[in-house]
């Protein structure tokens, strides 16, 4: 019996079998024996944090050891997910039609297409996926959607990405796009340039495109003068992390800043995600310092 969550509702979903996929470039799932579940994935310990069932034991296993250390985690991706939701409302209602989601991870409902379509009804929407096992799920979710892609690419490979057929056939880049990068760039190494992937993506799209980006962070909440950064604490999330498939790389705000390139952040700027233009009740000084997530939308002029 596998030890990934399944629920009853889903056995009985109509769900379309993902997998085996014969090789090549459009490879895109693997049968069960393939899949490897000896290491913990970001993206599957996230869906963990939010409640979701397309995760293993070893995954379980590593974000409890996060939990225990940062018990907060939860309210954190909460928060993460709820910021990217008004971001998109944001984004949809100044005129963009269509996004490109990368990172997209395991799709959690309300996803950006159904987000954007509750007030543009023919938005389109491309999700992009880098792991191939992370894909998998999501490829399965999203996969009889109309009006929305999935691609398997890499935003270290962002000319590959967006040439991409099925980016092409959906996104018209003579129009502005909105670019969706929630958690992504928390596990691109400096090595990697992360500022340098932001600036190719932009060159791609036209002005007037949209960047919504949400990174996590070690900094103390600047309105909590109590606020302190827990290194015991951060050290040990980092720890957890190496055992996983992709390191964690927190940033400052001030980092943050520096990766926009050309998009100009809309107001209130890089904030803390409860902060990125509330619809509710704003959490405590002490709950925003507990909060590890940035949020900023940009705007390319």
């Amino acid at each position: 019996m596998s030890d990934q969550h399944c629920t009853p509702e889903a056995a009985g979903s109509g769900v379309p079998e993902i997998g085996p996929y014969p090789p090549g470039p459009e490879h895109q799932g693997f049968s069960a024996e393939e899949i490897d579940t000896s290491r913990p994935h970001p993206a599957r310990m996230y869906d963990y944090f939010l409640g979701g069932w397309d995760n293993y034991e070893v995954d379980r296993v590593a974000a409890d050891r996060v939990i225990e250390v940062y018990p907060q985690v939860r309210d954190s991706v909460r928060a993460n997910h709820a910021f990217v939701q008004r971001a998109v409302r944001t984004v949809v209602a100044s005129g963009i039609r269509q996004f490109v989601e990368i990172g997209t991870g395991i799709p959690t409902s309300p996803n950006a297409h159904e987000v954007a379509r509750e007030t543009a009804p023919g938005t389109r929407v491309v999700y992009v996926e880098s792991d191939p096992i992370v894909a998998t799920h999501a490829r399965a979710r999203l996969a009889n959607t109309p009006e929305t892609g999935f691609v398997l690419g890499d935003i270290r490979d962002a000319k590959a990405l967006l040439d991409h057929p099925v980016v092409r056939e959906l996104i018209d880049f003579d129009r502005p796009v909105g670019l969706l990068i929630g958690g992504v760039m928390d596990f691109i190494a400096d090595e990697d340039n992360p500022a340098g992937l932001i600036a190719r993506l932009a060159e791609t799209v036209p002005a007037g495109s949209h960047l919504v980006l949400s990174h996590g962070t070690h900094e103390p909440y600047e309105g909590y003068p109590q606020g302190r950064t827990d290194e015991v604490a951060r050290s040990n999330v980092e720890d957890v992390y190496k055992s996983a498939s992709t390191p964690l790389v927190l940033r400052t705000k001030a980092q943050i800043a520096a990766i926009l390139g050309p998009f100009a952040p809309l107001e209130p700027g890089i904030v803390r995600v409860p902060l990125w233009r509330p619809d509710g009740p704003v959490p405590s000084p002490e709950e925003l310092n507990n909060t590890i997530f940035y949020g900023v939308v940009g705007r390319k002029d």
